[in-house]
């Protein structure tokens, strides 16, 4: 039966195709979907491809593993250390400073959309870079359809580093690729969709292009400030800052432009917006200030500082890590855990310090860390449920033939459909990472195949994702949650598809005729 590729392209499908019937057809939940997929990827590895039950046991234990360390511990610590902050009132500070430098519609897009949502999901990702943007546009009296297209297209290009680069990261250990190398990669890929990302944003607000009329060197420095040093910290620091630092270069590039700007320009009727004044009484001072962005300072600093960078902190925190042979199978490698130098553990200390500084009892870290694993509980299993389907498929040899069956139906074509595969995870799963699991192995076994550069094809698995981002139901309903627009989800669709699939045009675009000039590049 597995002899013709096509039935075992169909069969080693399954566990998607099941994942996409359970999430658009029968409208489960993510974490109960993900388990099915789990479930129909063990009963096929043990009946269709004969793999020995223990060998599917330990696959998925591994997977299990790998959930947790390091990737459930970043989701844990990066949205603890935002729901602190929220806790303390810092949140509000850092909103009341962003909206206190203009009244242009058209810059506060910028600003809160694209600046602050770029480093939100730098920071925490998992649709809080959706929800707290279009929140706080839609509290400034934006149309609510308006602030979450807006966010949704902001929060496409930055989502392959999330969550201090998890998906990238999780995509490199699935691959066997160097993390570093890989993250350079993408930002190349990416650069131009980063780029007309807030034009894009701002002819949506606007109505058309008529609204970049005055603002194309504004706009220009958001793009620029954006693009470039996410592709310089890419190269030099690795995968988990490149959308921090590069978001906030933007913020202070972009903030310091619009508060000259705004001085010079009056603001045309249709594009202004009374934003709420600040009590006299309450002004946002530098202590205020500092106080409010400690955690995400410190978060900042200390990945920084036990990064690749500065070596003689980053070896020896990296050597202090643990070595587990899980998987019994062929082909098996140790699963490394570090313990100290890993994102997780690094946000962790960062927030619960921030959280001191901002006078956090200790009441309040247990409250705030008990709800934050009440809030993110069903995201944890969906994790633990598609690691271990992933495993288990890529040991089986599920993978397998699903990339032989693209590369000898497509043959050196397969470039053009790589974003495509990549955006079909995230739109089935809601999460990048999670289409970095299920695909990301296939992307590789087909660049070997067709004889094109590894980490161009898995990179631009990553790419795809994008455009998955903003059409996934997960992602469209944080953005109508925010904004009181519960059950208008096919209506967001319908608006923010041309978007999606216009970049993934421009991405298959990108994928395939560019795949001769990597290799001199990276």
């Amino acid at each position: 039966m597995l002899d013709n590729i096509f039935v075992a392209f169909i069969l080693a499908l399954l566990p998607i195709i099941w994942l996409i019937i359970a999430l658009c057809g029968f409208k489960w939940e993510a974490h109960v979907a993900s388990v099915g997929a789990f479930i129909v990827a063990f009963i096929e590895a043990i009946f269709i491809w004969k793999m020995p039950t223990m060998f599917a046991i330990s696959a998925a234990v591994e997977g299990v593993a790998m959930a947790i360390w390091p990737i459930v511990i970043v989701i844990i610590a990066a949205v603890f250390t935002y729901n602190l902050s929220v806790h303390t009132g810092a949140m509000e500070v850092i909103k009341r400073m962003i909206t206190s430098v203009s009244f242009d519609k058209r810059i506060l897009v910028i600003l809160i959309g694209w600046c602050f949502g770029g480093f939100l999901e730098g920071m925490a990702g998992f649709g809080v870079a959706i929800a707290i943007p279009a929140s706080m546009l839609y509290a400034l009296g934006f149309n609510p359809v308006v602030a979450i297209l807006a966010c949704l297209i902001a929060n496409g290009c930055p989502t392959m580093f999330g969550s201090i680069g998890i998906p990238t990261t999780t995509l490199a250990g699935i691959t066997g690729l160097d993390a570093g190398t890989l993250a350079f990669t993408q930002t190349l890929q990416v650069a131009p969709l980063l780029f007309i990302s807030p034009f894009l944003m701002v002819m949506l607000v606007s109505k058309g292009i008529k609204g970049l009329k005055g603002l194309v060197p504004f706009v220009t420095v958001a793009s620029l400030s954006f693009v470039l040093p996410e592709i310089v910290a890419a190269k030099f620091i690795g995968a988990d800052l490149p959308v921090i630092i590069a978001s906030v270069c933007s913020l202070i590039c972009t903030f310091a432009y619009a508060s000259v700007y705004g001085k010079k320009h009056e603001v045309p009727a249709e594009y202004r917006m009374e934003t709420p004044k600040a009590d006299e009484n309450d002004k946002i001072t530098v202590k205020k200030a500092l106080v409010a962005w400690c955690p995400f300072i410190l978060i900042f600093v200390l990945l920084l500082l036990t990064s690749k960078l500065v070596p003689m902190i980053n070896e020896p925190l990296s050597a202090i890590k643990s070595e587990f042979m899980i998987y019994q199978g062929p082909n098996a490698a140790p699963y490394t855990v570090t313990w100290i130098n890993t994102p997780g553990v690094l946000i962790l200390i960062s927030g619960i310090i921030g959280g001191i500084v901002q006078k956090c009892s200790f009441h309040d870290f247990i409250s705030v860390m008990k709800a934050t694993l009440i809030q993110m509980s069903k995201t944890i299993c969906t994790m633990m449920g598609v690691l271990a389907c992933a495993k288990i498929m890529g040991y089986a040899g599920m993978i397998s033939s699903i990339s032989t069956f693209f590369v000898t139906v497509l043959g050196s074509l397969f470039p053009l459909a790589s974003p495509l595969i990549g955006a079909l995870g995230t739109f089935v799963t809601g999460s990048g990472t999670s289409s970095e699991v299920l695909f990301g192995n296939v992307q590789l076994e087909a660049a070997r195949a067709i004889g094109v550069n590894e980490y161009w094809l898995v990179a631009a698995n990553s790419l795809g994702t994008s455009a998955g981002k903003m059409l996934a139901p997960q992602s469209i309903a944080i953005g109508c949650a925010a904004c009181a627009l519960t059950g208008k989800d096919a209506e967001i669709l319908g608006k923010i598809a041309k978007y999606a699939f216009g970049y993934l045009i421009i991405m298959a675009i990108i994928t395939f005729f560019a795949t001769g000039l990597i290799n001199f590049i990276i």
